[in-house]
């Protein structure tokens, strides 16, 4: 038990102030049994602090507003990476970076293959919501967040206009992408994709 609390510490000391660490990440330092209760102890001592289930940070302190609670992106990769699950933004915030909505989310919301789950960070709720693997298509890339754009805004709001628009903001390559991917696409939005295209074939 003790060398395990050992490798932990050191392991987790490498770490930048508020980094997101998973329980996986100390497997090779002993059984199941051990590392459990080494993580207990490290955050009874304060050396660690627990997130949610299997997700610590090594805690970051401010003078003013005590400990500093880790980015919910950073906090939701670290799941997925546990998890074996893939995560994006979620559609209203991917609208708002495209410049199709001015809407921003109260609180911070995102889409995983992985199971719907809630995790507070100090007073602010996030959570982790499953939608179906199409709706997760380019993810971790730009075309993804486009992607994700359109699937929020839907089929009575998106035009070709908008594809347009999507076009203006990527990178040539990503909208590229973007536009090759139809078949990740439901059928009214391959549809206004089949317009957009014809209509640039015409310009």
């Amino acid at each position: 038990m003790t060398n395990t609390i050992k490798k932990i510490r050191e392991y987790i000391e490498a770490l930048p102030l508020g980094q997101p660490v998973t329980s996986q990440e100390f497997m090779e330092f002993g059984s199941r049994a051990a590392i459990d209760q080494a993580l207990a102890r490290l955050v009874k001592a304060g050396t660690l602090s627990r997130v949610t289930r299997g997700v610590y940070i090594r805690p970051k302190k401010s003078p003013y507003a005590g400990e500093v609670p880790p980015e919910p992106i950073k906090v939701a990769e670290a799941i997925a990476a546990e998890t074996g699950s893939v995560i994006q933004i979620h559609g209203a915030e991917a609208a708002r970076r495209m410049g199709l909505s001015t809407q921003v989310p109260t609180r911070p919301i995102f889409y995983t293959s992985g199971s719907s789950r809630r995790f507070n960070l100090g007073q602010m709720q996030v959570l982790l919501k499953h939608v179906c693997p199409r709706k997760l298509a380019l993810y971790g890339r730009p075309a993804g967040i486009a992607l994700t754009a359109l699937w929020y805004l839907g089929k009575t709001v998106v035009t070709v206009e908008t594809i347009e628009h999507i076009g203006s903001k990527l990178p040539r390559s990503e909208f590229e992408v973007l536009c090759s991917s139809t078949r990740s696409m439901p059928g009214w939005m391959h549809d206004v994709f089949v317009k957009f295209k014809a209509t640039a074939r015409h310009a």
